[in-house]
Parts: structure tokens; C-alpha cells; sequence
């Protein structure tokens, strides 16, 4: 029988730099200041947080996750999208920028303008190759999630993200751990695989 049982992390929105625009927006030569590691191995949070713009308001104070990335992205919730203006964001794996929304992000430093990179991510589980044996999935592999007790719900097409790098993970967001009455670190339920 395969695991079903999954850590479950709320994760709110944030953005992902490149060394160019971390340097546009912070300064020639910055570094970013970790604050605290996330599961995901070397992966971590930043004491650093910028404005996003969107064509009809911006949202202060979006952390920075590092380490730096080869493009920069910008994770926000669905709910965010009538603050900024930003209707038919779409939903997308983390680094799947095809078709994604423009926008600006201000720093101390300077502000630059992004032609792509915001999305609301799609809901997913990180599994390292052994972790998927055990659970009986493969990678890009779309299942259920059970979470929650009162408001408990299943979650469709959250989609098995499986790779060396990964630990083993639930993500949703803070709109999704809402509408269940989750906090992070609750065990949800494959019931689908």
C-alpha cells in the first residue's frame, strides 16, 4: 500500500530575483540577507522584500526567497490579483513563465519592469525520488488532496513535483490554507493517485 499522509506548508506570495534585477533593484554587488531556511534544501527567506505594481495598485513588503534564480518570478495569491489589476494571472508551476503576466517590482535601489513572470502557483507536492516510490507517484503526475477537519476539503490538480533536489512537501497557499482552516504544518491525504 502506498504513503498517503504529506506535511502540509502555506506558503504566501513571494518572489524569486535574478542577480541582474536583485542588482537593478538593491544595488551593484548586493547579497541577499538569509533569515531562515525553508525545507526545501537550499532554499531560504529573506530579510529583504519589495514592492510588486501591478497596473491598478502594487502590494508592499513581498519577501524575496533565495538563492538568486535564472529569471526572476513573483508568486502571488488569487486574491491579489484585483489589488493589482492583474485579472487572468494564471496559475502555473513554479518556473513556467510561457503566457504569464507582466509587472514592475520596486526596491530600494530602483524599480524594473518585467515583461513575464506573475503567477499564482499551482498547488503541489515536492518528492524526492524515493519519497515518490513510497507514495506510488511520478513527476508531473496530477492528484487529490485531503485537507482539513471543519471546513476539510479536497484539493484537485495539485500536481507531484519529483527531483533529487526535493524534499518531501505539500505547498498550498495562504488563499487555499484559508478557505480550509489550515495552518502550516498540518498532514493532508493523497486520495488520489
Amino acid at each position: 500500500m502506498p504513503e498517503t499522509k504529506v506535511i502540509v506548508n502555506l506558503s504566501n506570495r513571494h518572489i524569486h530575483l535574478s542577480r541582474d534585477d536583485l542588482e537593478a533593484l538593491f544595488g551593484k554587488g548586493y547579497q541577499l540577507t538569509k533569515t531562515k531556511d525553508l525545507i526545501q534544501p537550499g532554499q531560504f527567506a529573506c530579510a529583504e522584500t519589495v514592492t510588486i505594481k501591478g497596473p491598478k495598485g502594487q502590494m508592499d513588503g513581498v519577501r524575496i526567497l533565495g538563492p538568486e534564480r535564472k529569471e526572476t518570478q513573483c508568486e502571488i495569491l488569487a486574491s491579489d490579483v484585483f489589488k493589482l489589476g492583474v485579472p487572468g494571472c494564471p496559475v502555473r508551476e513554479s518556473g513556467q513563465l510561457e503566457g504569464s503576466f507582466p509587472f514592475e517590482v520596486i526596491g530600494p535601489k530602483g524599480s524594473i519592469k518585467k515583461e513575464r513572470g506573475l503567477i499564482i502557483a499551482m498547488r503541489h507536492i515536492h518528492f524526492d525520488p524515493e519519497a515518490a516510490k513510497r507514495y506510488g507517484v511520478v513527476d508531473k503526475q496530477i492528484v487529490a488532496l485531503k485537507v482539513g477537519t471543519e471546513r476539510a476539503a479536497i484539493f484537485l490538480n495539485v500536481v507531484c513535483r519529483v527531483s533529487p533536489i526535493y524534499a518531501l512537501e505539500c505547498h498550498l497557499d495562504f488563499d487555499e490554507g484559508n478557505a480550509v482552516g489550515i495552518s502550516s504544518g498540518v498532514l493532508g491525504e493523497i486520495v488520489q493517485a
